[in-house]
Protein backbone atom coordinates (compact mmCIF):
# COMPACT_ATOMS: atom_id res chain seq x y z
CA UNK A 1 0.00 0.00 0.00
CA UNK A 2 1.43 3.34 -1.07
CA UNK A 3 1.75 5.79 1.80
CA UNK A 4 0.90 9.45 1.37
CA UNK A 5 3.99 11.64 1.98
CA UNK A 6 3.87 13.76 5.10
CA UNK A 7 2.85 17.37 4.43
CA UNK A 8 5.25 20.08 5.52
CA UNK A 9 3.72 22.64 7.90
CA UNK A 10 3.21 26.09 6.38
CA UNK A 11 2.87 29.65 7.67
CA UNK A 12 -0.89 29.29 7.10
CA UNK A 13 -0.90 26.33 9.54
CA UNK A 14 0.97 28.40 12.11
CA UNK A 15 -1.37 31.34 11.64
CA UNK A 16 -4.45 29.13 12.11
CA UNK A 17 -3.05 27.48 15.25
CA UNK A 18 -1.79 30.76 16.77
CA UNK A 19 -4.95 32.71 15.85
CA UNK A 20 -3.13 35.46 13.94
CA UNK A 21 -2.76 36.53 10.31
CA UNK A 22 -0.16 35.07 7.95
CA UNK A 23 1.54 38.46 7.72
CA UNK A 24 1.88 38.49 11.51
CA UNK A 25 3.49 35.04 11.34
CA UNK A 26 5.94 36.32 8.71
CA UNK A 27 6.84 39.34 10.85
CA UNK A 28 7.30 37.21 13.95
CA UNK A 29 9.42 34.48 12.38
CA UNK A 30 11.64 36.88 10.43
CA UNK A 31 12.35 39.17 13.38
CA UNK A 32 10.60 42.17 11.82
CA UNK A 33 8.66 44.88 13.65
CA UNK A 34 4.88 44.95 13.44
CA UNK A 35 3.87 42.44 16.12
CA UNK A 36 4.02 42.47 19.89
CA UNK A 37 6.61 40.46 21.76
CA UNK A 38 3.84 38.27 23.19
CA UNK A 39 2.58 37.47 19.68
CA UNK A 40 6.12 36.86 18.46
CA UNK A 41 6.73 34.39 21.29
CA UNK A 42 3.38 32.61 20.67
CA UNK A 43 4.06 32.28 16.93
CA UNK A 44 7.55 30.89 17.49
CA UNK A 45 6.23 28.41 20.06
CA UNK A 46 3.57 27.17 17.61
CA UNK A 47 6.14 26.93 14.79
CA UNK A 48 8.33 24.76 17.00
CA UNK A 49 5.37 22.55 17.99
CA UNK A 50 4.48 22.01 14.33
CA UNK A 51 8.09 21.33 13.31
CA UNK A 52 8.22 24.27 10.88
CA UNK A 53 11.54 25.39 9.36
CA UNK A 54 12.06 28.15 6.78
CA UNK A 55 12.58 27.05 3.17
CA UNK A 56 16.19 27.68 2.15
CA UNK A 57 15.04 28.35 -1.43
CA UNK A 58 12.60 30.97 -0.20
CA UNK A 59 15.25 32.51 2.04
CA UNK A 60 17.64 32.78 -0.90
CA UNK A 61 15.03 34.37 -3.18
CA UNK A 62 14.12 36.91 -0.52
CA UNK A 63 17.78 37.83 0.00
CA UNK A 64 17.92 36.32 3.48
CA UNK A 65 20.56 33.72 2.61
CA UNK A 66 20.61 30.00 1.92
CA UNK A 67 21.70 28.88 5.43
CA UNK A 68 24.42 26.87 3.66
CA UNK A 69 28.16 27.22 3.13
CA UNK A 70 30.12 25.56 0.35
CA UNK A 71 33.35 23.58 0.07
CA UNK A 72 34.78 22.44 -3.26
CA UNK A 73 37.69 19.99 -3.32
CA UNK A 74 39.82 20.07 -6.47
CA UNK A 75 41.63 16.84 -5.69
CA UNK A 76 41.69 13.42 -7.36
CA UNK A 77 38.48 11.82 -6.04
CA UNK A 78 40.20 8.45 -5.54
CA UNK A 79 42.55 9.97 -2.95
CA UNK A 80 39.84 11.49 -0.75
CA UNK A 81 38.28 8.22 0.33
CA UNK A 82 41.43 7.06 2.08
CA UNK A 83 43.01 10.32 3.29
CA UNK A 84 41.86 11.12 6.80
CA UNK A 85 42.84 14.83 6.83
CA UNK A 86 39.76 16.08 4.99
CA UNK A 87 37.41 13.81 6.94
CA UNK A 88 38.69 15.27 10.21
CA UNK A 89 38.68 18.82 8.83
CA UNK A 90 35.03 18.49 7.74
CA UNK A 91 34.17 16.97 11.12
CA UNK A 92 35.40 20.11 12.86
CA UNK A 93 33.67 22.38 10.37
CA UNK A 94 30.39 20.54 10.82
CA UNK A 95 30.48 20.89 14.61
CA UNK A 96 30.35 24.67 14.28
CA UNK A 97 27.89 24.76 11.40
CA UNK A 98 25.45 22.39 13.11
CA UNK A 99 25.31 24.64 16.16
CA UNK A 100 24.26 27.49 13.86
CA UNK A 101 21.80 25.34 11.85
CA UNK A 102 23.94 25.86 8.75
CA UNK A 103 24.36 23.18 6.10
CA UNK A 104 27.55 22.22 4.26
CA UNK A 105 27.43 21.76 0.49
CA UNK A 106 30.40 19.64 -0.67
CA UNK A 107 31.52 18.97 -4.23
CA UNK A 108 34.61 17.26 -5.67
CA UNK A 109 35.95 18.46 -9.04
CA UNK A 110 38.90 17.63 -11.27
CA UNK A 111 40.79 20.96 -11.19
CA UNK A 112 40.76 24.55 -10.00
CA UNK A 113 39.08 25.84 -13.18
CA UNK A 114 36.15 23.52 -12.50
CA UNK A 115 36.13 24.74 -8.90
CA UNK A 116 35.84 28.36 -10.07
CA UNK A 117 32.94 27.37 -12.30
CA UNK A 118 31.16 25.80 -9.31
CA UNK A 119 31.72 28.95 -7.24
CA UNK A 120 30.18 31.08 -10.01
CA UNK A 121 27.19 28.76 -10.33
CA UNK A 122 26.56 28.64 -6.60
CA UNK A 123 26.72 32.44 -6.44
CA UNK A 124 24.31 32.83 -9.38
CA UNK A 125 21.88 30.29 -7.90
CA UNK A 126 22.19 31.76 -4.37
CA UNK A 127 23.06 28.27 -3.21
CA UNK A 128 25.55 29.30 -0.51
CA UNK A 129 26.12 32.21 1.86
CA UNK A 130 29.89 31.73 2.01
CA UNK A 131 32.75 29.45 1.07
CA UNK A 132 35.57 27.47 2.59
CA UNK A 133 38.48 27.28 0.15
CA UNK A 134 41.38 24.84 0.53
CA UNK A 135 44.76 24.24 -1.09
CA UNK A 136 46.05 27.70 -2.13
CA UNK A 137 48.13 27.54 -5.32
CA UNK A 138 50.69 29.58 -7.17
CA UNK A 139 48.89 32.15 -9.36
CA UNK A 140 45.64 31.10 -7.72
CA UNK A 141 42.60 32.54 -9.57
CA UNK A 142 40.16 31.96 -6.73
CA UNK A 143 40.84 34.97 -4.45
CA UNK A 144 40.19 37.44 -7.29
CA UNK A 145 37.01 35.54 -8.19
CA UNK A 146 35.77 35.63 -4.62
CA UNK A 147 36.42 39.38 -4.48
CA UNK A 148 34.47 39.77 -7.72
CA UNK A 149 31.52 37.74 -6.47
CA UNK A 150 31.52 39.31 -3.03
CA UNK A 151 31.08 35.96 -1.31
CA UNK A 152 32.38 35.73 2.26
CA UNK A 153 35.20 33.18 2.23
CA UNK A 154 37.89 31.60 4.37
CA UNK A 155 41.00 30.29 2.64
CA UNK A 156 42.53 27.38 4.56
CA UNK A 157 46.29 27.35 4.00
CA UNK A 158 48.93 30.04 3.60
CA UNK A 159 49.08 32.24 0.54
CA UNK A 160 52.35 32.43 -1.40
CA UNK A 161 52.29 36.22 -1.02
CA UNK A 162 51.47 36.11 2.69
CA UNK A 163 47.86 37.12 2.07
CA UNK A 164 48.50 40.87 1.93
CA UNK A 165 46.74 41.18 -1.43
CA UNK A 166 43.57 39.46 -0.23
CA UNK A 167 42.29 41.79 2.45
CA UNK A 168 38.62 40.85 1.97
CA UNK A 169 39.16 37.13 2.66
CA UNK A 170 39.83 35.51 6.02
CA UNK A 171 42.77 33.14 6.12
CA UNK A 172 43.65 30.24 8.42
CA UNK A 173 47.13 28.81 8.03
CA UNK A 174 49.85 26.79 9.71
CA UNK A 175 53.60 27.17 9.21
CA UNK A 176 54.65 24.37 6.83
CA UNK A 177 58.21 25.68 6.76
CA UNK A 178 58.66 25.42 10.52
CA UNK A 179 57.10 21.93 10.46
CA UNK A 180 59.46 20.71 7.74
CA UNK A 181 62.42 22.22 9.58
CA UNK A 182 61.50 20.19 12.68
CA UNK A 183 61.49 17.01 10.57
CA UNK A 184 64.92 17.75 9.12
CA UNK A 185 66.22 18.62 12.61
CA UNK A 186 65.03 15.24 13.88
CA UNK A 187 66.48 13.19 11.02
CA UNK A 188 69.75 15.12 10.88
CA UNK A 189 70.14 14.71 14.63
CA UNK A 190 69.82 10.94 14.19
CA UNK A 191 72.61 11.04 11.60
CA UNK A 192 70.69 10.90 8.32
CA UNK A 193 72.37 12.49 5.30
CA UNK A 194 70.32 11.02 2.43
CA UNK A 195 66.68 12.14 2.75
CA UNK A 196 63.90 11.84 0.18
CA UNK A 197 60.65 13.78 0.41
CA UNK A 198 57.70 12.05 -1.30
CA UNK A 199 55.48 15.08 -1.74
CA UNK A 200 51.92 15.75 -2.85
CA UNK A 201 50.54 17.67 -5.80
CA UNK A 202 53.21 19.98 -7.25
CA UNK A 203 50.84 22.87 -8.00
CA UNK A 204 49.82 23.35 -4.35
CA UNK A 205 51.44 26.22 -2.46
CA UNK A 206 52.13 24.12 0.62
CA UNK A 207 53.88 21.44 -1.47
CA UNK A 208 56.14 24.10 -2.96
CA UNK A 209 56.92 25.53 0.48
CA UNK A 210 57.83 22.14 1.89
CA UNK A 211 60.10 21.36 -1.07
CA UNK A 212 61.76 24.78 -0.85
CA UNK A 213 62.28 24.46 2.89
CA UNK A 214 63.80 20.99 2.55
CA UNK A 215 66.26 22.23 -0.06
CA UNK A 216 67.20 25.24 2.06
CA UNK A 217 67.74 23.11 5.17
CA UNK A 218 69.80 20.61 3.17
CA UNK A 219 71.99 23.38 1.76
CA UNK A 220 72.42 24.95 5.18
CA UNK A 221 73.57 21.62 6.63
CA UNK A 222 75.68 20.59 3.63
CA UNK A 223 73.53 17.57 2.71
CA UNK A 224 73.99 16.73 -1.01
CA UNK A 225 71.58 13.76 -1.25
CA UNK A 226 68.23 15.37 -0.44
CA UNK A 227 65.46 15.29 -3.06
CA UNK A 228 61.69 15.65 -3.46
CA UNK A 229 59.35 13.57 -5.65
CA UNK A 230 55.79 14.80 -6.33
CA UNK A 231 52.69 12.54 -6.41
CA UNK A 232 48.89 12.78 -6.32
CA UNK A 233 48.79 11.85 -2.60
CA UNK A 234 47.49 8.34 -3.32
CA UNK A 235 48.79 5.16 -1.76
CA UNK A 236 49.53 3.79 -5.26
CA UNK A 237 51.77 6.69 -6.27
CA UNK A 238 53.33 6.80 -2.82
CA UNK A 239 54.25 3.11 -3.13
CA UNK A 240 55.57 3.53 -6.69
CA UNK A 241 57.72 6.50 -5.67
CA UNK A 242 59.10 4.52 -2.72
CA UNK A 243 60.04 1.60 -4.97
CA UNK A 244 61.85 3.92 -7.39
CA UNK A 245 63.93 5.72 -4.78
CA UNK A 246 64.84 2.51 -2.94
CA UNK A 247 65.98 0.95 -6.24
CA UNK A 248 68.29 3.88 -7.02
CA UNK A 249 72.10 3.83 -6.86
CA UNK A 250 72.13 5.80 -3.61
CA UNK A 251 68.85 5.01 -1.84
CA UNK A 252 67.80 7.31 1.00
CA UNK A 253 68.24 6.39 4.62
CA UNK A 254 65.09 8.38 5.48
CA UNK A 255 61.85 9.21 3.64
CA UNK A 256 59.37 11.98 4.53
CA UNK A 257 55.82 11.51 3.16
CA UNK A 258 53.32 14.33 2.66
CA UNK A 259 50.43 12.33 4.13
CA UNK A 260 49.69 9.31 6.27
CA UNK A 261 48.37 7.12 3.44
CA UNK A 262 51.58 7.32 1.43
CA UNK A 263 53.67 6.69 4.53
CA UNK A 264 51.79 3.48 5.30
CA UNK A 265 52.17 2.42 1.66
CA UNK A 266 55.89 3.15 1.90
CA UNK A 267 56.18 1.02 5.00
CA UNK A 268 54.57 -1.87 3.10
CA UNK A 269 57.05 -1.41 0.23
CA UNK A 270 59.96 -1.53 2.67
CA UNK A 271 58.60 -4.80 4.06
CA UNK A 272 58.18 -6.36 0.60
CA UNK A 273 61.78 -5.43 -0.25
CA UNK A 274 63.15 -6.76 3.03
CA UNK A 275 64.27 -3.29 4.17
CA UNK A 276 64.26 -2.97 7.94
CA UNK A 277 62.41 0.02 9.47
CA UNK A 278 64.05 1.80 11.24
CA UNK A 279 67.22 -0.31 11.08
CA UNK A 280 67.93 0.49 7.42
CA UNK A 281 65.30 3.10 6.61
CA UNK A 282 63.51 5.74 8.69
CA UNK A 283 60.00 6.95 7.77
CA UNK A 284 58.10 10.13 8.71
CA UNK A 285 54.47 11.00 7.88
CA UNK A 286 52.87 14.42 7.56
CA UNK A 287 49.57 14.69 9.46
CA UNK A 288 49.33 12.04 12.14
CA UNK A 289 46.34 9.69 12.16
CA UNK A 290 45.15 6.38 13.54
CA UNK A 291 46.91 4.75 10.55
CA UNK A 292 50.27 6.06 11.75
CA UNK A 293 49.65 4.81 15.27
CA UNK A 294 48.39 1.37 14.17
CA UNK A 295 51.29 0.20 12.00
CA UNK A 296 54.25 -1.85 13.15
CA UNK A 297 56.48 -0.06 13.74
CA UNK A 298 54.32 2.95 14.55
CA UNK A 299 55.13 5.90 12.30
CA UNK A 300 56.85 9.08 13.43
CA UNK A 301 54.48 11.86 12.34
CA UNK A 302 53.68 15.55 12.41
CA UNK A 303 50.73 15.92 14.76
CA UNK A 304 48.04 18.59 14.92
CA UNK A 305 44.42 18.78 16.00
CA UNK A 306 42.80 18.76 12.56
CA UNK A 307 39.27 18.74 13.98
CA UNK A 308 40.08 21.93 15.93
CA UNK A 309 41.59 23.34 12.72
CA UNK A 310 38.25 22.75 10.99
CA UNK A 311 36.32 24.31 13.87
CA UNK A 312 38.45 27.46 13.66
CA UNK A 313 37.92 27.70 9.90
CA UNK A 314 34.15 27.46 10.37
CA UNK A 315 34.21 30.08 13.16
CA UNK A 316 36.08 32.48 10.90
CA UNK A 317 33.45 31.99 8.19
CA UNK A 318 30.45 32.41 10.51
CA UNK A 319 32.12 35.55 11.85
CA UNK A 320 32.21 36.94 8.30
CA UNK A 321 28.56 35.97 7.84
CA UNK A 322 27.76 37.92 11.00
CA UNK A 323 29.40 41.02 9.51
CA UNK A 324 32.78 40.95 11.23
CA UNK A 325 35.90 42.06 9.29
CA UNK A 326 38.24 39.49 7.69
CA UNK A 327 41.08 38.09 9.80
CA UNK A 328 44.31 36.18 9.27
CA UNK A 329 44.79 33.49 11.92
CA UNK A 330 47.90 31.39 12.36
CA UNK A 331 47.09 27.93 13.69
CA UNK A 332 49.54 26.04 15.92
CA UNK A 333 52.46 24.56 13.98
CA UNK A 334 52.23 20.76 13.63
CA UNK A 335 54.60 19.18 16.13
CA UNK A 336 56.75 16.16 15.45
CA UNK A 337 55.82 13.03 17.40
CA UNK A 338 58.75 10.59 17.27
CA UNK A 339 57.81 6.91 17.20
CA UNK A 340 59.47 3.63 16.32
CA UNK A 341 59.80 4.26 12.56
CA UNK A 342 62.79 6.59 12.95
CA UNK A 343 66.26 5.76 14.22
CA UNK A 344 69.92 6.15 13.37
CA UNK A 345 71.04 5.07 9.88
CA UNK A 346 73.04 1.81 9.53
CA UNK A 347 76.44 3.52 9.24
CA UNK A 348 76.21 5.00 12.74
Amino acid sequence: MRRTPARRPTMKDIARRAGVSESAVSFALNGRPGVSEATRARVRRVAEELGWWPSTAARALSGEGAATVGLVLARPARTLGVESFFLRLVSGVQEVLAARHLGLLLQVVEDVDAECAVHRRWWAERRVDGLLVVDPRADDPRPALLDELGLPAVVIGAFDDGGAAHGAISNLWADDTAAMTSVVDHLHGLGHRRITHIAGLPELAHTRRRITCLRAEAERRGLPDVTSVTTDYSDAQGADATRRVLAGERPPSAIVYDNDVMAVAGLAVAAERGVSVPGELSLVAWDDSVLCRSTHPALTALTRDTVAFGREAARLLTSLLDGSPPRRVRAPTPRLTPRASTGSPPSL
